[in-house]
């Protein structure tokens, strides 16, 4: 920890109401204001700032389809560049905290000409050559070849995207920043703060020396492990998870879990309210429920089946867990590339991820030991991610000043 003799700063931080990076932002601000800085949320759904931040909607009436969630994203974005000014103007910001997927941050820290650092609880948007975007499978390609075809994948999802950069546009019109039209044209200059841990993202030697891979944002305590739940210590003990807003796909994990009990495991299933009792019940695993502490779980687990959320695979490699992949939306499909990439699990996708071949893949992940080995490097390399309370010293050192680098240990400067 780097300590200042600085008075506390005021900090805004901007950020969607999506219940991870909520989190993440949280764990933030604790440590912030354990240092003394005040710490104020945009809210643009009440046009003010807030001490804490809004509760995110419930997960089950977020399942819009992609158009819509454009239309809200951009409708988010409108509301916040056009009260926060004031709002933050009011407040004497020192400097602004943006979640990379709120654009706002960038274009109201340029309009008032405030430092602003950008924070990535998902996948990094930074741009580097041969670095897919986060919502692709792709392997990285830094040839021209490959250089091209994410160009041309930039442009489709620009088109796409449209809606929310009008929006983008027309603000930065209004303020004279020229052009806005893409989330990367809004990241801060200078510094991301990443929750993916060292050695897991792409490598981006080019545009990528402002990208701080620090681990995840969060508290270290957890739940215990559920009494209710008694593992057979002779079979391997496989955990499925879909995540939160994908626990209602009834059919994909029951396939799973016939599968897992083809390859001769035992297995719980969560599905985040997700299913009925009477539809849970149809799953032929040992255990069902809606949610467990997972790290607790995890901590026994030998495979993780996921469908590649972030904060999910964070606490896999924490934890020293391979993984079977299924990506299903946003950046899912990322994260599962680079699970594989490193070595630490497998993909399938689930349109084709029938019983037959996810019992082979459990099985190679339980049977081959390689993924193991490199989730446990992953694991051994734990202990020193610097987190919530490294990516405050990058805070305090953009806001300060500081001759050394206080958080860049061997880690993370390999």
């Amino acid at each position: 920890m780097v300590l200042h003799d600085k008075p506390g700063s005021s900090i805004v931080m901007v950020c969607p109401p999506y219940p991870s990076h909520v989190q993440a932002f949280e764990a933030l601000a604790r440590e912030l204001r354990a240092r003394g800085h005040q710490v104020r949320y945009l809210c643009a759904d009440s046009a003010r700032c807030l001490p804490v931040p809004p509760v995110p909607p419930p997960a089950r009436q977020r399942l819009a389809g992609l158009r819509d969630d454009i239309a809200q994203g951009a409708d988010r974005t409108d509301r916040l560049c056009r009260h926060g000014p004031a709002l933050i103007a009011g407040l004497r910001a020192d400097l602004i905290l943006g979640d990379q997927t709120e654009p706002a941050a960038g274009l109201i820290a340029e309009h008032l000409g405030l430092p602003m650092i950008s924070v990535a609880c998902a996948l990094p948007f930074d741009p580097e050559p041969g670095v897919p975007l986060p919502f692709l499978g792709w392997r990285c390609d830094p040839s021209p070849k490959g250089v091209e075809r994410l160009a041309s994948a930039r442009r489709i999802a620009t088109w796409v995207m449209s809606a929310h950069g009008r929006v983008m546009q027309h603000h930065a019109d209004a303020w004279g920043l020229g052009r806005r039209r893409d989330f990367a044209d809004c990241l801060s200059p200078e510094l991301t703060l990443a929750q993916t841990p060292p050695g897991f993202d792409y490598p981006r030697p080019v545009g990528g020396a402002r990208v701080r891979h620090l681990g995840p944002f969060r508290d270290a305590p957890t739940a215990p492990f559920p009494d209710d739940i008694r593992l057979d210590p002779d079979r391997p003990f496989v955990f499925v998870s879909l995540g939160t807003l994908q626990g209602h796909r009834l059919a994909l994990l029951a396939r799973i879990a016939r599968a897992c009990r083809r390859a001769g495991a035992q297995v719980l299933v969560t599905h985040g309210q997700g299913l009925s009792a009477a539809q849970a019940a149809r799953i032929p695993a040992e255990w069902v429920r809606a949610f467990v502490p997972q790290r607790a779980v995890l901590a026994r687990a030998d495979l993780c089946v996921t469908h590649a959320g972030l904060n999910t695979t964070l606490e896999c490699l924490e934890q020293g867990v391979p993984m079977l992949a299924l990506p299903l939306a946003n950046d899912q499909p990322g994260v599962a590339a680079r699970i594989a990439a490193c070595g630490a699990g497998l993909r399938l996708s689930p349109r084709f991820a029938t019983e037959r071949r996810l019992s082979a893949a459990v099985r190679r992940l339980l049977d081959e030991g390689a993924f193991r080995a490199q989730a446990q490097r992953f694991a051994r390399q734990a202990p020193a991610w610097p987190g919530a309370a490294g990516a405050v010293d990058l805070i305090e050192t953009h806001l300060f000043g500081q001759a050394s680098d206080p958080v860049t240990p061997a880690i993370l400067r390999a």
